[in-house]
């Protein structure tokens, strides 16, 4: 572990809710991170606002102001250097990076995404997740790879399917269990409890009052 803050780099395009948590919980003086700045590449993104307000430096780097998939990402490369990021966290940020950023940035880079990855990789999860009728959905966070959804698993959490679910309902509640878990997460990576090794991530053990399964519908 190491008591230097680690400078976080937040991507977002839209809202930025779960941006807002990752910020709240950097408030704390012993969390192991810091936000260094928040970029969108999207101008109109909601959480260049909020994190504005939250006395973080944003940037908007739109990339459909660039030729290509590379040149957007090379600006974006260039803005997180500036600030000075170590690691960067993926917070709704809806593009599918190239295999040369996501290398400039291996094993440094997390993402947020709501399922039970690698159940349902891909848009559209909740409408997915009830249509299959799983009774079993939640969130992970990731390491990313340049395959959408792909990577060393650093924490999941379990969200219950319930019977009359709509996707509304559904998503709140998987979208209050990322609000917990990314910031959990990232606290973890970023003070060294947990690291990569090759495409598994080492970390704490499941403590033994949570050793029982998770039943749903539960045993009678």
């Amino acid at each position: 572990m190491t008591d230097k803050k680690k400078r976080v780099g937040i991507l977002i395009s839209g809202r930025g809710s779960n941006m807002m948590s990752l910020i709240a919980a950097a408030r704390d003086s012993g969390y192991p991170a810091e936000i260094a700045c928040v970029l969108a590449n999207r101008p109109e993104a909601e959480g260049l606002a909020k994190a504005r307000s939250a006395g973080i430096k944003t940037r908007a780097i739109d990339h459909a102001l660039f030729k290509g998939r590379g040149d957007f990402e090379a600006a974006l490369d260039d803005a997180l250097r500036e600030a000075g990021v170590e690691l960067v966290a993926c917070a709704g940020f809806m593009r599918l990076m190239t295999p040369d950023f996501v290398e400039r940035w291996r094993d440094r880079m997390l993402n947020i995404h709501p399922s039970l990855l690698p159940a349902f990789r891909g848009l559209h999860t909740h409408e997915r997740v009830l249509a299959a009728g799983v009774k079993i959905t939640g969130c992970t966070v990731h390491i990313v790879r340049a395959e959408m959804d792909e990577g060393p698993v650093i924490a999941q959490a379990a969200v219950p399917v319930l019977n009359g679910d709509t996707l509304e309902r559904l998503a709140g509640r998987v979208l209050e269990a990322e609000h917990k878990l990314y910031p959990h997460a990232l606290a973890l990576f970023a003070s060294g409890r947990v690291r990569i090794a090759g495409e598994k991530v080492l970390g704490p053990q499941v403590s033994i009052n949570q050793e029982k399964a998770l039943f749903c519908p539960p045993l009678a």
